[in-house]
């Protein structure tokens, strides 16, 4: 080692020595880095704490511990998940003198059951941090157990143990844990659990298990028309029973879908490796969806079990394009078969790796060798056993597949043109139209990938793209050019644009027809709207120029008198209808918080429809054809000096409705 290296200015190593090296204990890592753990502390870590302790009940009824569930939300943003199965050890660990077995289980990392196979064959609980980072992060928890007909609990905070285990007397006709927690605001802030998004995790994860029924309890002040106060889940038919929810009555490539779960083949010791359940359908106009599961934990990502499900459908379809003599099958790709399809799968397996501590990708290896084998001779008989249905699946897979050619040979002929040497960019969340022109095309921005996928599984696809953004974009206003220029949501809008922007913007490259911003209809929603249009206004003032721009009109309520159902705007619009349309009969009124909480048809139908829609055009109004008085209005409103805001809304503040107030 050369001695230059030691040469130089000594430094002071007086704030560095033993006393700066932290030792972090028991549940303490987890408070202090969160995200290490459940990704990071928005809405989807918290409600992944609540899939945490059901993927524990759901492990019980894999095993064949328990057979019912009961998902509670309560005032407070509390929520109480209880299984009927075996109940968490009560007794001393013999690692831990002095403690019981639930305490270590709640508050030391990389405890619990999972680990030898020994107590559970397939879990989706694998690490044994789970519940103890439940605990770690809630203000309250409380664990109850019925075990051996007696009645166990401990409470904890933050990961602390608030006592040692009672026992709080007999129980002979009661079993299992119930786990109850309040997520810390000290890490969440003012966050809630979403009550629709509960109720559908505790009604997929009963899709997931046929011999589970789930229970779900919603205090009233929480329920809203989509999530009930009480609901029981239970489907014999598992992922078919999903599907055939999913698809409800739109029109398929075939009658039938293609479902059916396969066990694995068995390991050298005689054990089954664990089971696969799919369920795929082919609806006709649709850009469809997937949804992959292991072990009952969501794997959004996919992973090696999708990779496996992928071939066999590629596989079976090549084989039959050969066996009909269909010699262009040979080109089929995994994605002309996925594309469109509704996909469920869903795999039983020990000891499956996942890429992170949140699950969101199987890395199994396995795993795709695994379902390949599983599904691809049912698959094979699927096509076969009813030729006609074979070859109209064929068909529609192999019309996706001239497509992609068809659009690949244009890229090839782009390329190789000199005197086209821009090539064309898209932005990767975009979901484009298949029309060019006509008068007809549309690009709707909405708000957030929950309100983006409800949007395209309602829209027109050959007239209708759809361009998903998070929250509320930058103010353009307000903002340098260096700043929007590196604003990677503005670079997004820019590019499916197409038509350049300020001094470069011309509204004959616009890509579309027309461009609807469609955001919630509430407060927030009107914020973004108003910051969308800001930005066209100041970036693309051709497209606002040139009549391109509308704001879309979703709804706030739905009114329901029996069989008949209307929607209202706003609050007017409820109260006018209300006096005209259901005049003295009792209405239940059910109000949209977003539009990710509508359905794709409620979406299409008030909303996106051009036949039932409605839109306002953003044009100049007359008294400000000057486009500076304009830009000066918006500059006293959306620019920098806060105090121009002030005193625009106190000039103004006689003008607003004294009613809208107190309404």
């Amino acid at each position: 080692m050369s001695d230059d290296l030691f040469e130089g200015t000594p430094a002071s190593s007086g704030d560095y020595d033993s006393s700066s090296i932290e030792v972090l204990e028991g549940l303490e890592p987890v408070r202090r880095r969160p995200g290490m753990y459940i990704g990071g502390t928005d809405d989807r870590a918290l409600h992944h704490l609540a899939a945490e302790v059901l993927d524990n009940a759901m492990d019980e009824a894999v095993a064949g511990h328990a057979t019912r569930i009961e998902v509670s939300l309560e005032e407070g943003n509390r929520l109480s998940i209880a299984d009927n199965g075996r109940g968490i050890p009560v007794d001393e660990h013999p690692k831990f003198p002095g403690k019981s077995t639930l305490e270590v289980i709640l508050s030391t990392l990389h405890s619990g059951g999972k680990f030898s196979g020994k107590a559970y064959a397939t879990s989706g609980g694998l690490h044994g941090v789970g519940v103890s980072v439940v605990n770690a992060l809630s203000s309250d928890t409380r664990v109850e157990v019925a075990r051996d007909k007696t009645l166990y609990a401990q409470s904890f905070s933050k990961g602390e143990a608030l006592g040692p285990i009672e026992e709080l007397g007999p129980t002979p006709n009661r079993r299992g844990t119930t786990v109850s927690f309040t997520p810390d605001t000290e890490i969440f802030g003012d966050r809630q659990f979403k009550p629709h998004r509960l109720f559908k995790l505790a009604r997929s994860k009963a899709y997931l298990f046929a011999g589970v029924e789930i229970r779900w309890k919603c205090v009233e002040s929480l329920s809203s028309e989509d999530v009930p106060t009480e609901a029981t889940f239970k489907f014999p038919g598992g992922l078919a029973d999903h599907l055939a929810e999913q698809i409800g009555t739109r029109e398929c490539v075939t009658a039938e879908p293609f479902a059916g779960t396969q066990e694995f083949p068995e390991d050298d010791s005689g054990t089954s490796q664990g089971r696969v359940e799919w369920a795929c359908a082919w609806p006709l106009y649709s850009d469809g969806s997937t949804s992959w599961y292991c072990n009952t934990v969501p794997t959004p990502d996919g992973g090696t079990h999708e990779q496996g499900l992928r071939a066999a459908l590629t596989k079976g379809l090549r084989a039959f394009g050969e066996l009909t003599g269909t010699k262009k099958a040979k080109d089929i790709s995994a994605d002309d078969v996925m594309t469109g399809g509704e996909v469920m799968l869903s795999v039983f397996i020990r000891d499956p790796q996942f890429q992170s501590q949140t699950k969101d990708r199987l890395t199994s290896p396995e795993a795709a060798r695994l379902v390949e084998n599983a599904v691809r001779d049912h698959f094979d008989h699927f096509l076969t056993d009813n030729m006609d249905r074979g070859k109209a699946l064929l068909g529609e897979v192999m019309e996706r597949m001239d497509e992609r050619l068809r659009r690949k040979q244009e890229r090839e002929v782009k390329r190789k043109t000199a005197t086209n040497a821009k090539k064309l960019r898209l932005p990767g969340k975009l979901t484009d139209c298949s029309g060019e022109g006509d008068g007809e095309t549309e690009l709707f921005i909405v708000e957030g990938d929950s309100a983006g996928g409800s949007a395209k599984q309602a829209r027109n696809r050959k007239t209708q793209a759809i361009l998903p953004i998070r929250g509320k974009i930058l103010n353009v206003a307000s903002a340098t050019v260096e700043k929007i220029n590196a604003n990677s949501e503005i670079a997004d809008l820019a590019l499916a644009m197409g038509c350049g922007t300020r001094k470069d913007c011309d509204a004959e490259n616009l890509r579309y027809d027309r461009i609807i911003i469609m955001t919630d209809a509430d407060v927030d929603g009107a914020h973004i709207a108003t910051l969308l249009m800001t930005f066209f206004f100041q970036e693309m003032p051709d497209v606002v120029r040139k009549g391109h721009l509308f704001l879309a009109q979703p709804p706030l309520y739905r009114l329901t008198a029996g069989k008949e159902s209307r929607y209202a705007r706003d609050d007017a619009h409820r109260a006018e209808l209300e006096e005209t349309v259901f005049k003295g009969k009792k209405v239940e009124v059910g109000r949209f918080k977003g539009l990710g909480e509508m359905n794709p048809a409620q979406l299409r139908e008030t909303t996106m429809s051009p036949e039932t829609r409605g839109l306002i055009r953003i044009t100049l109004p007359p008294e400000f054809e000057d486009r500076a008085a304009v830009k000066e209005l918006v500059d006293q409103l959306m620019g920098r000096n806060p105090e121009h805001r002030f005193n625009f809304i106190q000039n103004r503040a006689g003008e607003v409705d004294r009613d809208m107030i107190d309404a």
